[in-house]
This record gives structure tokens, sequence and C-alpha cells, in this order.
């Protein structure tokens, strides 16, 4: 019989995988290092090719059964760290050929009612995915209504964010908001149109609660400049993302500090060109799911793939990342 743990690891789906394992190539061997470990998925289909060693990294403690079931599966060939990937390096120095981020819920997190991830839970709004200490309770019951409003407009990237902060102020007034129904209501309330699109009306509100929530931004920009100081000469860098703000990071990053970058125009002062380059070639084609997997699942929708492959050239620490994305990163920083 199966146990709930086993139940929950069914569920996952590893996003575009077949394009991952082709660009990859694990064929040919390598350290390998599993950013979002999450359903595992990733790490199992590379640790099938015999010449592979994976390390898997999650800040969600409810993923910590998979990987021991993997640890035991393959024994000296994966290991599993329970911490944010913004701290990569402090696990690693070097050596690695090729690594991999799958940005956003997993299928665990998402169906796992009781994290409140899901709009169709009536638990506690909590939306934490690890590590974090601070939830979405916490932020929609203390916030001032003009931070709500900045917060959820601009990180959930949500034209009717007036109105929606506006009505979670004035409901929280009567009662404390503390399940995600009741937030789910407050959304739908709020909104001018009703619901004839494809995206739950709920759908940009969340984003902006958990990608606050969990700090997404600085992880993720913190996360790829650790993980491209770990990369070999010739090792690559991967990242699915699922939504504009992480996709337009993950650009600027590979785009910014390649080879194969636009060149300047004759009226761009030469000495405001970026000369640092991490990257030897990014491919710059955006790949996305094929039609078979987004029949077997859904979800992949809204993936996009990039990668970029670590050049011999020393690594320089990329500061004006965090000046160009500093608005998301001080929406971050308020504190609750």
């Amino acid at each position: 019989m199966k146990t709930q743990p086993t139940s929950l690891e069914s569920l996952h789906y590893p996003v575009m995988l077949s394009e991952i394992i082709q660009i990859t190539s694990p064929i040919k061997g390598g350290l390998f290092l599993d950013c979002t470990f999450g359903g595992g998925g990733y790490s199992e289909a590379l640790l099938k090719f015999s010449n592979t060693k994976v390390i898997g990294l999650d800040r969600d403690a409810k993923v910590n059964f998979i990987a021991k079931r993997l640890e035991k599966k393959f024994k000296k060939r994966f290991n599993f760290f329970q911490i944010k990937f913004s701290q990569v390096d402090k696990i690693l120095k070097k050596g690695v050929d090729t690594v991999i981020f799958d940005l956003g819920l997993s299928s665990i997190q998402l169906n796992d009612f009781k994290r409140g991830f899901s709009f169709k839970s009536k638990e506690k709004l909590d939306m934490s995915m690890g590590l974090s200490k601070l939830s979405a309770q916490d932020a929609i019951n203390n916030l001032s209504e003009k931070k709500l409003k900045l917060i959820i407009k601009i990180l959930g990237e949500e034209k009717e964010a007036s109105k929606i902060a506006k009505n979670i102020v004035k409901a929280r007034t009567e009662n404390k908001i503390t399940r995600v129904d009741e937030l789910v209501k407050i959304i739908e309330k709020s909104k001018k149109k009703k619901f004839s699109s494809k995206i739950n009306p709920s759908t940009k509100t969340f984003q902006a609660l958990r990608i606050f929530v969990n700090k997404e931004i600085s992880e993720l920009i913190n996360g790829i400049i650790n993980a491209t100081k770990l990369l070999k000469p010739g090792g690559k860098i991967l990242v699915v993302s699922f939504h504009s703000i992480e996709d337009k990071i993950v650009k600027y990053f590979f785009s910014n500090y390649s080879q194969n970058r636009a060149k300047p125009s004759r009226y761009f002062p030469e000495n405001n060109f970026n000369t640092n380059i991490l990257f030897e070639k990014y491919n710059k084609k955006i790949l996305k799911p094929s039609e078979k997997e987004l029949i077997e699942n859904i979800s992949s929708r809204s993936a996009k793939l990039r990668y970029a492959i670590r050049s011999k050239n020393k690594f320089i620490y990329p500061e004006d990342l965090f000046h160009k994305f500093s608005n998301y990163l001080n929406l971050e920083a308020i504190n609750v």
C-alpha cells in the first residue's frame, strides 16, 4: 500500500525535462546542481546516466523524504541540502558542470492545501516555501494599503491592485483575514471584469504575495550569480521561469554578460559598456514546452527555458544586476 508521501511525489511533473536532457548531455557525465529539487524529477532523470553526480537543493523540508529515497537508491552519487539556492556557494566553491533552476511552485506545494498556495484551499494563508518566518497572513493583515497596493501592482503585475488593496484593508478592519478562501472572495469582489479569462482572477495577487513572503527576486538574483561562480568554463546554467519578472531578470543576466550580446551603438559611451563577460554563449531563443507536454501537463503552459554557457574569464561580481532590478528588491525589503 502506498504511503501519503509517495502519493505526493507522484503528483510531480518535471517541466521541459526532454529539452533539459538534450541541452545538458548527461550521457557525458559530470557534476549537476539541481537548485530547485522539488519532486526530484530532474535529479532522478540525470542520475539514470551512470557517470553523473547530482547535488540537490531545496528550502522546503517537505521534500526531504524524496531526497532520502534518491540518496538510498543512488548512494554516493546524490547528495541533498535543505537550504535556499541563494546560499549554494556555502556548500560548494567550484567544479560544477551544469546548474538547473526550475522557478516557481512545485506541484507538491500547490496540491498541499495546508500550504495556502491553491485558490481552492480553505486553509490558513501561509504561502511560505520554507525557511521563511513571514506568511501571507502577516502581510495582508499588517501592511498599509499603500504598501499592499505597490506589492500587488509591481510584484503581481495586477492592474486592479488599488481596488484589491483597498478592499483587503476594509475587510480586515472587521475581521482578521486568515484563510485562503477569504482572500479569494475579496479579490473576486474587487475585479471589474467578470471572469472570462483562462487565468484565475486571484493569480496575480497570489503571485505578488508569494514573491514577497519568500523574497523570490533577491533569491533568484543571488542564486544565479552564486551558481555561475561555481561553473567550470564551458559549464551550462539553465533556468525555467514562469512569469515575466523572473524571465526579465534571467534574460538580462544572460544577455548583458554574454560574449554574443548586442554591440553598443556608436552613440553609447564606451566607458559605460559592460566588459564583464561571464558567458561565452547565450542562447537567445526562448524554449517553450512541446505540444505533447502541454497535453500531459497544462501547468507547463507558461514555462520558458533559457540557458547560457560559462566563459573562461575570471568571475567578476555583476553588481549592476541589483541596481537594474532595485524596484523589485526594495519592495521585498519592506518590513511587516
